[in-house]
C-alpha cells in the first residue's frame, strides 16, 4: 500500500459521506434532489389512497419495492461470496496483473486488503438492503391499517394520523434502499482500486459526477417535479 493508495481510499470515503449528504439535503446549486422530490409523490400517493376503497393497485406498489429490495440483498449475497472466492485465487491474479503494463500491482498484502474493502462494500449493501425489505414489510402492515374511504371522512385526523405513519415508515425504507444502491453503484468506481489508485480516483469521481447528475440535473427530476416541462 503506498500513500496514493491512502488518498485514495479517503478520497472515495469522502465523497461517498458527501454526496449521502447532498442527496438528503435540502437542495443543492438550488434544486431539489430526485430522492426528495420522489418522496412527495410517495406523500401523494398515501393520501391519495384514502380517498379509494379499493386498494390493490397500492398494495402492488408495495409488493414491488418490497421485491426489488430483495433481489438488491440476494444480489448483494452474492457479490460477497464472490468476493471470498477471489480471495481464494489470489496468486493467480496477481500473477494476470503482473503480466499486464500500466498496472500498479502492490503484492498478495495489498491485493487482499482492497479485496476484503470490496466484501465490507458489499456487506455495507446487504445491510441497507435487508433493513429496507423488513421496513417495506412493515409499510404494508401500516398501509394495511389505514382507514376505509368512508371512515377517513368521518375522523380525518385519525385518517391523517395513520397515512402519516405509512408515509414517514416508507420514506425510511427508501432512505435504506437508496444507500444500499449508492454503495452499489460506488462498487463499480472501486473496482478501479485494482488497476492503480490514480484509476481509482478517477473511476470514483466519474461515478460521484454521474450520480449527482442524475439527482439534481436528469430528466428524470425533471419529470416529477411541479413545474412545466418544455
Amino acid at each position: 500500500m503506498t500513500t496514493a493508495d491512502y488518498v485514495a481510499l479517503a478520497l472515495f470515503i469522502f465523497l461517498w459521506i458527501a454526496l449521502n449528504w447532498i442527496t438528503s439535503s435540502a437542495s443543492f446549486f438550488n434544486r431539489t434532489s430526485l430522492t426528495l422530490a420522489m418522496n412527495e409523490r410517495r406523500r401523494e400517493w398515501i393520501h391519495n389512497s384514502l380517498r379509494r376503497d379499493l386498494k390493490m393497485i397500492d398494495t402492488q406498489i408495495l409488493s414491488g419495492l418490497q421485491n426489488g429490495t430483495g433481489f438488491f440483498a440476494s444480489t448483494s449475497i452474492f457479490a460477497i461470496g464472490s468476493c471470498f472466492a477471489l480471495l481464494g485465487a489470489t496468486d493467480k491474479v496477481n500473477a494476470f496483473f503482473s503480466d499486464l503494463p500500466f498496472i500498479l500491482n502492490g503484492g498478495r498484502a495489498a491485493f487482499e486488503i482492497k479485496v476484503a474493502g470490496l466484501a465490507c462494500l458489499f456487506g455495507y449493501a446487504f445491510f441497507k438492503f435487508g433493513w429496507a425489505y423488513r421496513l417495506f414489510n412493515y409499510c404494508t402492515i401500516l398501509f394495511g391499517a389505514l382507514p376505509m374511504r368512508q371512515d377517513a371522512e368521518l375522523d380525518p385526523a385519525r385518517a391523517e394520523r395513520a397515512a402519516e405513519r405509512v408515509i414517514r415508515m416508507n420514506v425510511i425504507a427508501a432512505r435504506n434502499f437508496n444507500a444500499g444502491l449508492r454503495a452499489i453503484f460506488l462498487s463499480i468506481g472501486y473496482l478501479g482500486w485494482f488497476l492503480s489508485p490514480y484509476v481509482f480516483m478517477v473511476t470514483t469521481m466519474f461515478i460521484i459526477i454521474v450520480l449527482v447528475r442524475r439527482q439534481f440535473f436528469s430528466d428524470a427530476r425533471l419529470a416529477i417535479m411541479d413545474i412545466d416541462v418544455p
